[in-house]
């Protein structure tokens, strides 16, 4: 059964409908629908100025259709979420046809805002392949993440293992021994060619790597037991649709593991090492979950050791796929 809409005092649908019908203002919440954006994305997808573009946006927010919030120097604005307004936003996005040529060419900047953004990361990348294990211990040790990552993984035995955004591909030399089928996914070419390298001088030959895109995975629904995204989220403009895209491959009764940032406010990991968000609250991740139709178990906080050079905690966050294993499935889940 369809649910009833949610309903709006006059003067709400009154102020929403007057935001949202102008050209530049539809066209923002078109944008925003897409992905999360900045003040200076926008300027370059609609080649406005900035103070007219934040204009623009002020009357969004405070008509309730879009969402601002802020992480460190930089503000991020996405269409609201939970609200009758909201809904009338989506609504009101959802009405427009996707081959209107303005929507077209805006949805073409806007890929190549992200393009830019993706070269900017495989740049650093590239840069800082032979150190990222080094970079890593900014902050909590290597050896405290890793203790954590074993324990929430540990309450059950599971055969099949994804890596998303693998890196040097040290989540698979971790569990390598013990499943039969490990593979790790990343888009940088110059990360695979240290995870291979890993990979083989383990010994795993069950275990592989390959290039791909976090967001459109060339893999099977159902796939995994256990899914991992490692120090991955905080440099994607859309959390959201990776962890959507990791449930979409998840087994039944499968469980996905994010490790990433605590919220900080070390603003020269954005600047000089191409992070885009500055950590996470433990209920963005755990909203994204839901959303994706898993189910929440765990979330964990590690702050740095005392006496030590980390000023970053790191979070953990464990969900379990709701769907129960078919009786003829041999998977082992006790």
């Amino acid at each position: 059964m369809a649910r009833e809409p949610a309903h709006l005092h006059f003067d709400a649908l009154n102020t929403a409908l007057k935001a949202a019908g102008e050209d530049t203002r539809l066209r923002v919440l078109v944008l925003l629908a897409e992905a999360e954006l900045t003040v200076s994305d926008l300027t370059q997808i609609l080649r406005q100025s900035q103070p007219r573009i934040s204009r623009h946006l002020r009357l969004l927010v405070e008509a309730g259709l879009v969402e601002r919030f802020r992480e460190g120097a930089w503000a991020f604005f996405r269409l609201a979420e939970r609200s009758a307004t909201a809904e009338l936003a989506r609504t009101l996005v959802g009405r427009l046809d996707p081959a209107d040529p303005i929507a077209v060419r805006d949805r073409e900047r806007l890929a190549s805002v992200r393009r830019a953004r993706a070269e900017a990361a495989q740049d650093y990348f590239r840069a800082h392949a032979a150190q990222w294990d080094r970079i890593r211990k900014l902050h909590v040790s290597d050896e405290a993440v890793e203790s954590a990552i074993r324990d929430a993984l540990s309450e059950r035995p599971f055969k099949s293992l994804l890596d998303l955004g693998t890196g040097t591909g040290r989540i698979l030399e971790m569990f390598g021994p013990q499943i039969e089928r490990g593979l790790g996914i990343d888009l940088s070419l110059d990360m695979l060619l240290l995870a291979r390298a890993r990979i083989e001088r383990s010994g795993l030959r069950h275990c592989s790597v390959r290039q791909g895109d976090i967001y459109d995975l060339a893999l099977s629904a159902d796939a995994f037991d256990v899914v991992v995204v490692h120090q991955v989220l905080h440099f994607l403009d859309d959390g959201a649709r990776a962890i959507r895209e990791a449930a979409r491959v998840l087994a039944p009764a499968g469980r996905l593991l994010v490790i990433d940032f605590a919220p900080h406010d070390l603003e020269f990991l954005r600047e000089e090492h191409a992070h885009r968000r500055l950590g996470f609250a433990q209920e963005t991740v755990a909203q994204w979950m839901t959303q994706a139709g898993l189910d929440p178990a765990m979330h964990r906080s590690l702050p740095p050791e005392p006496r030590s050079e980390g000023k970053v905690a790191v979070s953990l966050w464990l969900a379990r796929d709701p769907r129960k294993l078919a009786a003829n499935d041999v998977r082992e889940v006790a």
